[in-house]
C-alpha cells in the first residue's frame, strides 16, 4: 500500500485509467506522450541529459503502444499513421542518442495536431458510442 502526499493522487490516476473508455485512455496517451516530450524538451535545453533521456524513453514506449494498437485491417488510414509513428520513433531516438532538442521540437509539433484531433473526437462521442466506434475500429486502434 502506497502512503505519503502523492497516495491520493496515484490511486486517483490509477481509478481513472480503470474507469475510462478506450477513447479517453487514447486521449491520456497523447497528454502523456506531450507531457514526456515538453519535459524531454526542457531538460535538453538545460542539459541534463539524464532527465531528458528519461523522458524520451517513456515517449518512446507511448508511441510503440499507439503504433501496436493500430488495427489496419479496420482503418485504411492506419498506415499512414504507423509510417508518422515510426518517423517520431526515429526521431526520438536520434534526439536522445544525438542530444538534438530540434528533434524532440519536431516530434512535438507533429504529435500536437494528433493529440488536440483525439481530443476533439472524443468531445464529440457520447462515451457509450466512443466506446463502440473503438471496439469496431472506426477509430484505427484496438
Amino acid at each position: 500500500m502506497m502512503y505519503g502526499p502523492n497516495a491520493g493522487r496515484s490511486r486517483y490516476g490509477q481509478d481513472a485509467v480503470l474507469s475510462a473508455t478506450p477513447v479517453q485512455l487514447l486521449t491520456m496517451l497523447y497528454d502523456r506522450l506531450m507531457l514526456d516530450l515538453g519535459r524531454a524538451e526542457a531538460a535538453q535545453m538545460q542539459s541534463q541529459w539524464s532527465d531528458a533521456s528519461n523522458h524520451l524513453t517513456h515517449a518512446q514506449s507511448i508511441v510503440a503502444e499507439l503504433t501496436s494498437s493500430l488495427k489496419a485491417d479496420v482503418w485504411d488510414g492506419s498506415e499512414g499513421l504507423r509510417g508518422l509513428y515510426t518517423y517520431v520513433l526515429t526521431a526520438l531516438m536520434a534526439a536522445n542518442v544525438q542530444r538534438e532538442v530540434a528533434r524532440t521540437r519536431e516530434c512535438i509539433e507533429l504529435l500536437e495536431p494528433l493529440r488536440q484531433a483525439w481530443h476533439e473526437a472524443a468531445n464529440q462521442l457520447p462515451a457509450q458510442d466512443a466506446q463502440h466506434a473503438v471496439a469496431g475500429g472506426m477509430l484505427g486502434i484496438a
